[in-house]
């Protein structure tokens, strides 16, 4: 088997679903998925993965055509988004925790077929998108029982050839208001992942845990990788830090995906060095800023490598930091990875020279095809170097040390990252400029030990109106999604703006801090 997937992985282009089969059929009492004392060995992951493959077919949704998932983690939801793939078609994953007219905008621009849900989501989306036929992954009442929907065991799919360019994923980057543009991955994008992945140990012993939602490009940069090297992967419903420690020791874990939040609550508990941890080999983070002391402090103190990835959803570039490796450079997110081209420019679009800071712009194997249907905001994504390279635009400034690393200094844009989850102010402050007591507003990220950051606001009355802060904090709060919420209101007489017109959001957020 070793061998087989040696060679498969030298491939220049492979699919997962191909190598789950080739476990299937070489290791098919291996465990592949498990969740709360529920698991599928590869053999049955690979036959549920065929129904519902058949399914879909049997349905007519088509190879390149879409369907959504939003619904909490489950096997059922694994499941069918492999079997989809298996059947060439796209999968668009949702945040359960956006807005029903987020919601309903997504699956309308996907162009989804179906939505594979469950009963929370379902409730919260009403008779939004209603004319979307809904299969329930829980077996409840918000659609039809996802049991009954898989085709039947003894049919096999019909094989469905993709190739590295053909959509893999939609992932939106952006679920709460306004409107969220979906990212699409292609499967040469998945691919690299897979073949990075020999660096980081995974193999068929590898047991990963994962804690971060399904919809999330952070959990599936190390899902898909353990799957398609045979290992096992524990999935958690959702984040406790005791749960997942006692887990982790018990089910002697040898991977990991955590935000730096995550990290943060794992090692402020007190009975940290309680549980033995010495099985680990590899922690990864990504999606937010990681301190250079709390990664010294995992250093420290939880057994085997850290590593940091830097990037986008969007793909590009990617820095890596092998914090165990250059304790020194903790400061820094890393060096290019193997094969990503990271360049610096300024705000003309030009290189900047060496030792100066610019906007962080990437090429690597893997990157977006596109924001779907969004021609003229995937321009804006895009430069060119003057040969006519394709980079991705991060919106981050940083500047490169004499030995390579990257450090960064801020974000071009105001996103806001919070517990890993991207927030954009411009959908927050769209929503308080529809209350009435509203004149304007700005909404920025702050500090926090809880979240990594989190968004205030800061608001201009409207002439006579004197509505408590807490009451429009609350107002808003009502209308975004469950990760937007703002942690605080303040009233303003004015916003601090530039002489054309720009909000100084540094000063809103340095006058929060005072």
């Amino acid at each position: 088997m070793k061998s087989e997937l040696i060679q498969a992985l030298a491939d220049p282009f492979g699919t997962i679903t191909g190598l789950i089969h080739l476990h299937a059929h070489q290791a098919p009492l291996r465990r592949a998925l498990v969740q709360e004392g529920q698991s599928l060995t590869y053999a049955e992951l690979d036959a549920h993965m065929d129904r519902v493959a058949t399914a879909l077919q049997r349905d007519g949704v088509m190879a390149g055509e879409a369907v959504a998932i939003c619904a909490g983690t489950s096997i059922a939801y694994a499941v069918t988004y492999l079997g989809a793939l298996r059947a060439g078609v796209v999968v668009a994953p949702l945040a359960p925790g956006a807005t029903s007219e987020s919601l309903a905008s997504m699956l309308h621009d996907a162009g989804a077929r179906l939505l594979f849900t469950d009963h929370g989501v379902a409730e919260a989306l009403g008779s939004h998108a209603a004319t979307v036929p809904r299969i329930a992954l829980d077996e409840s009442a918000a659609g039809r029982p996802w049991t009954q929907w898989l085709g039947a065991p003894e049919i096999k799919p019909q094989n469905a050839p993709v190739d590295a360019q053909w959509p893999f994923n939609i992932i939106y980057s952006s679920g709460t208001t306004g409107q969220p543009k979906g990212i699409v991955q292609p499967h040469g994008m998945r691919w690299a992942h897979v073949q990075r992945g020999a660096t980081y140990g995974y193999g068929a012993d590898t047991v990963t845990l994962l804690s971060t939602p399904l919809y999330s490009n952070t959990t599936l940069v190390v899902f898909f990788p353990t799957l398609a090297y045979g290992g096992t992967v524990l999935l958690m419903s959702k984040f406790d830090a005791v749960a997942y420690l006692a887990l982790a020791a018990k089910e002697r874990v040898t991977h990991t995906m955590l935000v730096p939040v995550q990290y943060q609550r794992l090692m402020a508990r007190p009975d940290f060095g309680q549980y033995d941890l010495s099985s680990f080999r590899i922690k990864f983070s990504t999606s937010a800023p990681f301190s250079a002391a709390l990664k010294a402090d995992v250093l420290k103190r939880w057994p085997g490598g850290l590593v940091e990835f830097y990037g986008m959803t969007e793909g590009g570039g990617t820095c890596i930091l092998e914090a165990h490796l250059h304790p020194d450079k903790l400061h820094t997110v890393g060096r290019p990875a193997q094969g990503h081209d990271i360049r610096l420019i300024d705000e003309d679009g030009r290189e900047v020279p060496p030792g100066e800071a610019g906007e962080v712009v990437g090429h690597s194997p893997g990157m977006m095809k596109g924001y779907h249907q969004r021609p003229e905001q995937t321009r804006e994504a895009e430069w060119f170097d003057p040969q006519g390279k394709r980079f991705i635009r991060t919106g981050d400034i940083g500047r490169f040390d004499a030995d390579g690393f990257l450090t960064l200094f801020d974000r071009r844009k105001d996103m806001i990252i919070s517990g890993g989850f991207n927030i954009y102010p411009s959908d927050l402050e769209a929503v308080l400029r529809e209350h009435p007591a509203v004149h304007d507003a700005a909404v920025v990220g702050v500090p926090s030990e809880q979240w990594g950051e989190t968004p205030v606001a800061f608001v201009v009355r409207q002439p006579g109106q004197d509505l408590a802060a807490d009451t429009l904090r609350l107002w808003a709060n009502e209308r975004v999604g469950k990760t937007q919420r703002l942690a605080d209101l303040r009233y303003i007489d004015e916003l601090p703006r530039s002489a054309i017109g720009k909000v100084l959001k540094r000063e809103l957020r340095d006058l929060y801090r005072a």
